[in-house]
């Protein structure tokens, strides 16, 4: 087991180099190779098996070459034969037979030993296709695993067509690299197994092979690097057009009202066309080796024709044979030595997506969420901000600074505040997605980095102005997060956040599929499913991110009230734009640049008439104007 890990990691070593088969990528394959040792070693031993055979049919050859040009093959001494020589119990059996016995004898050998062959190239295909499988399943679910192990802070800073890039291409690389490297192991031992033959009919015509080894490894010492720094261009071009691609799908909305589409349109093409160039030039390169590399046993072939007669003329029983089997033993280390050549140039083609693939399995250079600490079973008391300053990036200005509050159990805590006052922040470290940068959250008595982070955001429910629904039905959508909950559940659940009625109406009901990010729902019902989401998981913690800022006067009315129904008896965070919306609240939170500047409820934060003053002042003036506009 140890001894057929070690060969197949020493081989990748060999090729790749020391410093990048340390890369996350090839210790996953050896990893899988020391836990699928049977294929490797099923893998590895097909190929000696067929390295042997392969051997033993050019020996086959010269014998049966010798059979039919020698005349006096019944009284032949086979032992003067070079290939037979060898073996006293070959020579004595050889030496029984007439001349049609020993042909007939070949010609059952060669049978089975391309048989053997044949069953070996079986087995080697076996074993790399499962082998290969096997990474496949295993890197496309690390990759996915990768990515929902990052902090929400690190996996924001990639987009959405680099992850579906990365989870489409890194399984190819992996089977690419995988056929490849093994397609290489076995040629280099078929490749040893000819020259060995070669070697032993004729080390002076080796010169040949070894000169024309020379030149094709000058030709892609020199082609390799290029072709490489090729992959690179090719597969960035494809990362860039991917990402478009699907930022295009994305914002279709956005392209048709603004009349865009012909401007996507061309800098899609503008980039294909950039993606053809390279393609173009990378397809040149690789088209090279072929032909030189088909070219060369040809030369050799011609060369050794014309000197066989000058280096083994005085040998003439054996004249023939070695010179058949020299050939045929060339033309296949030709042979051998183009698809190894391809194999290399595959490589080396694929080496653009293998380093993607080691840069979204690398965790040097990237943050993960943390795990570990206490699980979260209730709040007792409250929740408090104490000292709190965030920045999302070293180079950034502080978007907190200095924030203390508390937010008491069954207490509704209201922010507000301009555009970029820090509110959205607020609700993002208190649901986990960023750590502060100074300061504690504490959730009762404990800091909140020592809780378990998944059981506490289990017990939050969020509604935000951006609802997210999946390409499901209306239950499923409603019981994310929340497995195990009856229908009828379910259904109380929709009632509550006003958004029974709708479903109802609708042909399937709860079993109705809304679509992709929930398209086949107006804003105002996505918005209730989404409650009635956060409603059904009855949290400890309710965040309302500007839930209603979007929605029609009607929608957001039947929002507001199974809101208003439900805080009574639960924790609420609430960010609002309209301020009519949080008059009720137990403390409401003013922020300006991060900072907060007002604290106090809705009557005397009225009474001190400062900065909610004027944003209650403005907004009532805003409400007032319309409603004279209407009439």
């Amino acid at each position: 087991m140890v001894n057929s890990t070690s060969t197949h990691s020493s081989v990748l070593d060999h090729i790749r180099g020391p410093i990048i088969s340390q890369e996350p990528a090839f210790r996953l394959i050896r990893a899988t190779a020391q836990k699928e040792w049977k294929l490797v070693t099923l893998n590895i031993g097909s190929n000696i098996l067929g390295a042997f055979s392969e051997g033993a049919t050019l020996g086959v050859i010269y014998l049966a070459v010798e059979v039919l040009s020698s005349q006096t093959v019944d009284n032949f001494n086979w032992s003067q034969i070079p290939v037979v020589g060898a073996s006293s119990l070959l020579t004595s059996w050889l030496n029984g037979l007439p001349s049609t016995g020993v042909f007939l004898s070949l010609l059952v050998l060669a049978v089975i030993l391309q048989s053997l062959q044949g069953l070996t190239r079986f087995l080697n295909q076996l074993s790399v296709g499962y082998f290969a499988a096997r990474c496949r399943v295993i890197v496309t679910t690390l990759i996915h695993s990768q990515v929902l192990r990052m902090s929400f802070s690190c996996a924001s800073g990639y987009k959405v067509g680099d992850f579906t890039d990365y989870a489409a291409q890194g399984p190819i690389a992996i089977r690419t690299e995988i056929e490849e490297t093994s397609s290489l192991m076995i040629g280099s031992l078929l490749s040893i197994t000819y020259l060995a033959v070669l070697v032993r009919i004729s080390p002076i015509l080796l010169i040949a092979v070894v000169i024309m080894g020379f030149l094709i490894t000058f030709l892609q010492k020199g082609l390799l690097p290029r072709i490489r720094s090729g992959s690179r261009n090719v597969s960035k071009s494809e990362v860039e057009i991917s990402k478009r691609i699907i930022e295009d799908f994305q914002g279709l909305r956005l392209l048709h009202t603004s009349g865009q589409l012909g401007e996507a349109e061309s800098r899609l093409n503008a980039e294909m066309g950039q993606l053809e160039l390279l393609l173009r030039r990378q397809i040149r390169r690789m088209a090279i080796v072929g032909p030189i590399s088909s070219l060369m046993p040809i030369l050799a072939i011609a060369i050794i024709a014309a000197l066989s007669l000058l280096l083994l003329g005085s040998e003439n029983n054996s004249v023939l044979p070695s010179l058949v089997t020299f050939v045929v033993g060339l033309q296949k280390v030709g042979g051998r030595m183009n698809i190894m050549t391809s194999n290399l140039n595959q490589l080396a083609n694929n080496s653009g997506r293998f380093q993607r693939l080691n840069a979204i399995l690398r965790s040097d250079d990237k943050q993960f969420r943390r795990v570990g600490g206490k699980k979260f079973r209730s709040l007792e008391d409250s929740i408090s901000f104490r000292a709190v300053s965030l920045r999302y990036a070293a180079e950034t200005p502080l978007v907190l600074d200095n924030v203390s509050f508390s937010l008491p159990k069954g207490r509704t805590l209201a922010l507000v505040g301009a555009s970029g006052a820090g509110k959205s922040s607020i609700a993002d470290l208190m649901i986990g997605l960023y750590t502060p940068t100074s300061g504690c959250i504490m959730v009762d008595d404990r800091p909140m980095d020592r809780l378990d982070i998944s059981t506490w955001q289990q017990s939050i429910g969020v509604v935000s102005q951006d609802t997210f629904l999946f390409n499901a039905t209306i239950a499923d959508n409603i019981s994310f997060g929340t497995p195990g909950k009856r229908r009828s559940e379910i259904i109380e659940a929709c009632i509550s956040a006003q958004a029974a009625s709708f479903i109802e109406t609708l042909p399937e009901g709860y079993d109705t599929v809304v679509g992709e990010r929930g398209y086949r729902l107006s804003g105002g019902q996505r918005q209730r499913l989404s409650l009635a989401r956060a409603i059904l998981r009855n949290p400890e913690l309710l965040i309302l991110d500007e839930a209603t800022s979007a929605l029609d006067s009607r929608s957001e009315q039947l929002v507001q009230q199974a809101i208003e129904r439900f805080e009574h008896d639960h924790t609420v965070l609430v960010i609002a734009h309209r301020l009519s919306t949080i008059v009720g609240a137990d403390q409401i939170i003013v922020l300006d640049g991060g900072k907060v500047v007002e604290k106090g409820d809705h009557g005397s934060l009225i009474a001190h008439r400062g900065v909610y003053w004027s944003m209650w002042k403005n907004q009532s003036f805003t409400l007032q104007d319309s409603s004279m506009e209407i009439v």
